[in-house]
């Protein structure tokens, strides 16, 4: 009889265990379920997808900005130099910052005489070109690391929710049966452990790679400042002063 009871038991618990299974939570869930899993689903596509696109390119800008920048220095004819730059692909911002400085410079000598010219030196002109130019490349590098930020931040709290909401189902159900035993309550358990898992499962790949492409995105923006600091030299003056720096 004892050993009936034992086995019985034994089953039981499998059964109970059985329940906090994935696939099994799957199938139990309701619309706040389904509602915090597929939101923690599409954030940890989202985070996948900008963490691939942000890799691809820091990769690409690190073998190029060298060869740009040395290229640029290096070419003895200031028109084949920006031709060069015209030629680089849309998406290298390095060109793009000595193309703006070169057309402010252009466009500043082309309205000498004109009151442009009379509020503006061609230096005070280079820079703002320069200054907007640097803005604006810099804003492009950000680009994902809202969506990142907001992932790692709020996705902990989703699988949270998760959580509170498979007690809430436990706690139900201890109070509709009056039992408190392990097949009585593994379901919902189940579901909230699974949730928490899930919310750091898809935050904390973003808390990572938002620290990781932020420290490389400085490091960028800053050739960006000392790359138009010695633009601004050059077409504000018309001869480059002293050595580059890189």
């Amino acid at each position: 009889m004892l050993q009936e009871t034992t086995a019985a038991t034994g089953a039981n618990d499998a059964a109970a265990f059985q329940q906090m299974s994935f696939s099994h939570m799957i199938t139990q869930f309701d619309l706040v379920a389904w509602v915090v899993f597929l939101t923690l689903v599409l954030f940890s596509v989202l985070s996948v997808y900008w963490i691939v696109v942000n890799m691809i390119r820091n990769a690409r800008l690190r073998r190029s900005s060298d060869r740009v920048v040395a290229t640029f220095w290096e070419t003895g004819n200031a028109q084949d130099a920006i031709r060069y730059m015209e030629e680089q692909p849309r998406s290298e911002p390095f060109s793009k910052i000595a193309l703006d400085a070169a057309e402010a410079a252009a466009h500043h000598q082309q309205q000498e005489g004109s009151r442009l010219a009379e509020s503006l030196s061609r230096s005070e002109f280079v820079d703002r070109a320069l200054r907007q130019a640097v803005t604006r490349e810099s804003m492009k590098l950000e680009s994902g690391q809202t969506l990142l930020a907001t992932v790692g931040a709020t996705s902990p709290f989703i699988g949270l929710l998760g959580t509170v909401w498979g007690i809430y189902h436990a706690l139900i159900r201890i109070g509709a049966t009056g039992n408190a035993s392990i097949d009585a309550v593994a379901g919902p358990v189940g579901e909230a452990l699974i949730m928490t898992a899930f919310g750091l499962f898809v935050a904390i790949p973003a808390v990572l790679a938002y620290n990781f492409f932020n420290k490389g995105n400085r490091a960028l923006i800053s050739r960006f400042d000392t790359f138009a600091h010695d633009l601004h030299d050059f077409f504000a003056t018309g001869s480059r002063v002293g050595v580059a720096r890189r």
